[in-house]
């Protein structure tokens, strides 16, 4: 008996034994499942150097100069960057300014979240229960709020609620009352534009939720006698939270770094600073008081904290077991 040198090889045994004759070991392929695992990050790959590009790295750049001493001396290249380490968040954390734009911050981006949902969910209801005309018009104006610029809407909105030409004053009879002049009539007059531009995304997310539910189960629970308010807090909205966690949370991202209304409606924060928020304060502290490391420090901080919100979000939801 015979063997292919090139495929058997002499093991050392026995002495007086002779050698026994093995094959070598096969490489075994890999299994399709083990192949398969990188093939969905292989057509993400375009999509994550993009990210890199456009998000790692201007958050790497935003960190880093939060721990410069970084001022228009230095970006004009008279004086060298020096590293100030957390010199610069101690000097925030400091400022009792500070503190108070946070809380204003918190406030309002709650308050318009929560107005953003209990409207955004209210229509969409209601568009299952209206004609497919009045539907129809409604999502249209709905879809043209959604789509105006924020700095459009917040131009028209200062218009129509202005002391001396505004038809707001003159319908509700306020004579020159000025809107924007009292800390709280000016967050509530941008909480209602930014409500203005934020409900359609709502509307139609949380409306294309509802219309995937089975119309059997709220025949049932009609049948049942179940009122709209309990078929929508005991049916709807367990089978909609998926969704409404997602819209949950972008409306909290957009609340939390509102720029474009308070910077527009309340020019630049309102009468010594009283309507500013973090955004609008990180701006004054980079550009108008050329402090680029405190502004990065704030934008940090806000990173920080909506990271942190989400995070605790989604920790609860995943408590609940729920499916993300």
């Amino acid at each position: 008996m015979t063997a292919d040198t090139t495929t058997l090889r002499k093991t050392p045994g026995r002495p007086g034994a002779g050698g026994v004759t093995t094959r070598p070991p096969r490489r075994r392929p890999a299994s399709p499942a083990r192949r398969s695992g990188w093939t969905p990050w292989l057509y993400l790959l375009p999509a994550l150097v993009l990210l890199g590009g456009l998000l790692v790295y201007p958050i790497y750049q935003l960190g880093l100069i939060s721990f410069l001493e970084y001022t228009q001396a230095q970006v004009s290249g008279g004086e060298p960057a020096t590293f100030q380490g957390f010199g610069n968040y101690a000097t925030l954390f400091g400022d009792s300014q500070f503190w108070q734009v946070l809380l204003a911050t918190v406030v309002f981006a709650a308050a318009c979240v929560l107005t953003t949902l209990f409207v955004g969910c209210a229509l969409a209801v209601l568009l299952t229960r209206i004609r497919a005309v009045p539907r129809l018009a409604l999502m249209m104006a709905a879809l043209g709020a959604w789509a105006t610029p924020a700095i459009t809407g917040s131009t028209v909105w200062v218009f129509l609620f202005d002391p001396d030409f505004g038809p707001v004053n003159k319908v509700l009879g306020l004579g020159d009352f000025s809107w924007t002049y009292g800390r709280y009539s000016a967050f509530a007059l941008v909480l209602l534009e930014v409500l203005w531009c934020s409900f359609p995304f709502v509307m139609v997310t949380v409306y294309a939720g509802i219309r995937a539910i089975p119309t059997e189960v709220l025949e049932a629970a009609s049948l049942d006698g179940a009122s709209q308010w309990r078929i929508w807090r005991s049916v709807m909205a367990p089978m909609l939270r998926p969704i409404l966690i997602v819209v949950t949370i972008q409306s909290v991202i957009w609340d939390f770094k509102v720029f474009t209304q308070i910077y527009v409606m309340t020019n630049g924060g309102g009468i010594a600073g009283q309507n500013l928020v973090l955004n609008v304060y990180a701006y004054q502290k980079a550009f108008a008081s050329s402090q680029y490391s405190l502004g990065s420090a704030i934008g940090v901080v806000m990173l920080v904290i909506l990271l942190a919100v989400t995070l605790v979000y989604l920790r609860l939801v995943r408590r609940q077991g729920e499916e993300l």
